[in-house]
């Protein structure tokens, strides 16, 4: 595949915005899972598919040749995020509850666009699951653009994002504006989702965000090493994803969850057996 990268540029494009997400996702995964906002990747996700619709409605509708569905996803995305935020202060009590509350909406405007834009066809199904082929140089561009404010901003608000993620109640007495960095964190989320698409696909980007913390919470002995773990994780499922989806000729999404998956087997295998030695060896002392 290395020769058809260099010399094909849509594979060049795919493989390096692989690469990008496989750094993104996680880095944003570790700290929802942390905080355990999981379900907060799967309500963005279908809040984007259905901005994806939209867009696919309106191309196909007012003949929009320069439109791109990933910004109106994007723009979705960014909206729900927003209302999921709003949520959270008026049911203060249950905050949790605007995540299927943007999830419901989400799915309903996903059927009702996809409908008005004729059903299923080729680009939703890319969009759904991912494609080796589907990522442009525009694209690539706007992911990476993506891709360096995320990192930039995680770099200077760690601490504040750390401090909130472990104890939120905590933070807030200490004096940091919690609002204002989770409405931060959660938008920057909802751009990661809207950026996957294209390689995981939408029905499938939450695990890409979780699967690979999941498994190295298994290894990590502090959050760095989490976020560390985690990466490598991400992109060894990204990479060999786009492999074998290309050989295959099947959507890379599908198969990279499914890496991810066996990693996570490998980490809770590899687990056992440190622990049923570190059994052994106490008992033989």
């Amino acid at each position: 595949m290395l020769a058809d990268i260099i010399q094909f540029d849509f594979l060049r494009h795919t493989f390096l915005t692989g690469l990008l997400i496989g750094i993104i996702a996680p880095l944003l995964g570790a700290f929802l899972v942390v905080r355990r906002l999981s379900l907060l990747a799967d309500s963005l996700s279908h809040v984007t598919l259905a901005g994806i619709a939209f867009g696919l409605f309106m191309e196909k509708q007012f003949v929009f040749p320069f439109f791109n569905p990933l910004y109106s996803g994007m723009g979705f995305s960014v909206v729900g995020a927003i209302l999921i935020e709003k949520l959270r202060s008026v049911y203060s009590a249950y905050q949790e509850i605007g995540i299927p509350i943007i999830l419901s909406g989400g799915v309903g405007l996903s059927v009702i666009f996809i409908a008005l834009a004729n059903g299923f066809n080729t680009d939703l199904f890319n969009y759904l699951f991912g494609s080796v082929s589907a990522v442009s140089k525009t694209d690539l561009y706007t992911i990476l653009t993506i891709s360096i404010v995320i990192i930039i901003i995680v770099a200077l608000f760690y601490k504040e994002l750390l401090a909130l993620s472990f104890d939120e109640e905590h933070a807030t007495v200490s004096g940091l504006h919690s609002k204002r960095i989770h409405f931060l964190f959660i938008v920057l989320t909802a751009l990661v989702i809207a950026a996957s698409i294209r390689i995981v696909g939408v029905l499938l980007v939450s695990a890409l965000m979780t699967l690979p913390v999941a498994s190295a919470m298994r290894l990590a002995n502090s959050f760095k090493q989490l976020i560390l773990y985690s990466i490598i994780f991400a992109e060894v499922s990204v990479i060999i994803g786009l492999i074998s989806g290309y050989y295959l000729s099947i959507p890379p999404g599908g198969t990279i969850v499914l890496v991810a998956i066996v990693i996570l087997v490998l980490c809770l295998a590899l687990e056992k057996l440190s622990k049923m030695k570190h059994k052994g060896v106490e008992s033989y002392e």
